[in-house]
């Protein structure tokens, strides 16, 4: 599988609309381990697979009005500007970290809550 850089890399919601002064972003996609273990298993713990969930955040520099927390947004990342390297779903806002200090550039990181499925990446 080929290599992939990120400085195509970019985060946009409600429709296209860019988060600007972005550096970064993760997203957290798991699913939840349902223990099936009996009796029968002879001491062998078994699974099944629960609800998937999927939160994240994105980080960069302070450039432009803050996204409103408390709304639900159709949000994209882009790991690059490759069709196919994005991935897609709907997030609620959660949380908004600006930082700032005297001898630095003024930053915001922004946490989410992915509602509903995720559409991942397919390159």
């Amino acid at each position: 599988m080929a290599k992939i850089a990120g400085k195509g890399g970019a985060v946009s919601y409600d429709g296209g609309t860019e988060i600007l002064g972005v550096k970064s972003w993760s997203v957290d996609y798991t699913a939840d381990a349902l223990e099936t273990t009996d009796f029968v298993a002879a001491g062998v713990r078994s699974f099944i697979v629960g609800c998937s969930t999927w939160s994240g955040s994105c980080d960069g520099y302070h450039d432009g009005a803050p996204v409103a927390i408390g709304s639900i947004y159709d949000a994209s990342f882009l790991e690059d500007d490759t069709a196919g390297n994005r991935w897609t779903g709907s997030v609620l806002f959660t949380g908004i970290h600006p930082s700032v200090s005297f001898d630095g550039v003024a930053s915001i990181t922004y946490d989410f809550q992915g509602t509903g499925a995720l559409t991942v990446a397919s390159v």
